[in-house]
């Protein structure tokens, strides 16, 4: 019985070293204030593919329900993962924290695994599954926004104008549909595929996430667009592009801007003077500013 029970002991013991390495194995928890409650790497859809997962950070002393902020990677569909752009966004992440909000990070699968629409039904299938836990996390699933960066950019816009078109294709069969997003905020994301000068090419990242290039299959190029899905229902947009962007035009945003407000969608651009496609001039006191003030207006 001895045996038995020190077998348990040290079992007991190994399982918690594990926990706890895994802890430590997040990269980025450090930047988040002090006290952040971290639930890392959460499968969200109980399958066992690597790109399947979730970070939740949470704000410490929970009392009620928080808003959630969903944060979506950019990589050109390509590449990066859950901690990619918070690396050079450090200051505002840890002030949405800070601010009384949950961070949800989350993978999705690349292009060269699954083509569209595989990457907007991983981030909503993300989404199905914060609001069917929400009480054990502690969120208010009726106060969500999404944030996203390049491509991510482009899957968190896609999230917002598409939802409220009900496009079976966008979510896995039997998941949560019951709920909406409450403020976009995109990051240089691509807004209409064909806008990109390898539009022609079918081995540009466009045409990989699509299958095609999409001047060969404007159909899918149009179905996998944001701008297709702008109607007046959509929720307020905060769009923030560089002015030197040299891999996603800023015609993108201002096309996105346009559309949302020939529907009389509440947006605003913010064209940051000289900034390229990402870095730490996107992390400065007055876009954080911008878009901690945003998030309050529209979710608390």
């Amino acid at each position: 019985m001895n045996k038995i029970i020190n077998l348990i002991a040290t079992a007991v013991l190994f399982l918690t070293l594990i926990g706890q390495g895994f802890a430590q194995s997040n990269p980025i928890i450090d930047v988040f204030p002090k006290g952040t409650i971290l639930h890392g790497n959460v499968n969200y859809n109980k399958d066992t593919i690597q790109k399947h997962l979730l970070d939740v950070y949470l704000p410490s002393n929970i009392k009620n329900k928080v808003p959630l902020v969903v944060f979506v990677h950019g990589g050109g569909w390509l590449v990066n993962d859950k901690y990619a752009d918070m690396g050079y966004m450090k200051k505002t992440v840890a002030e949405i924290v800070s601010n009384g909000y949950a961070l949800a990070s989350i993978d999705y699968r690349f292009a060269t695994e699954a083509i569209f629409p595989a990457q907007i039904q991983d981030c909503n299938r993300a989404v199905s599954f914060l609001v069917d836990h929400a009480d054990q996390y502690g969120i208010d699933k009726d106060r969500i926004a999404v944030m996203g960066f390049s491509a991510g950019g482009h899957l968190a816009s896609l999230m917002g104008l598409s939802k409220n078109n009900n496009i079976p294709d966008f979510f896995m069969p039997e998941t949560t549909k019951a709920f909406d997003f409450k403020a976009v905020v995109d990051f240089y994301g691509p807004a209409e595929l064909i806008l990109f000068p390898g539009a022609n090419d079918p081995k540009s990242p466009e045409a990989l996430l699509i299958g095609a290039a999409p001047l060969d299959r404007p159909d899918l190029a149009k179905a996998a667009s944001p701008v297709t899905y702008v109607d007046k229902d959509d929720p307020p947009f905060l769009l923030i592009h560089g002015e030197k962007d040299d891999m996603v035009s800023p015609r993108h945003s201002q096309l996105l801007s346009a559309w949302l407000t020939a529907q009389g969608v509440e947006n605003k651009l913010i064209i940051v003077k000289d900034a390229p496609h990402f870095g730490e001039m996107f992390d400065t006191d007055d876009i954080r500013k911008s878009v901690i003030g945003f998030l309050k207006i529209h979710l608390n």
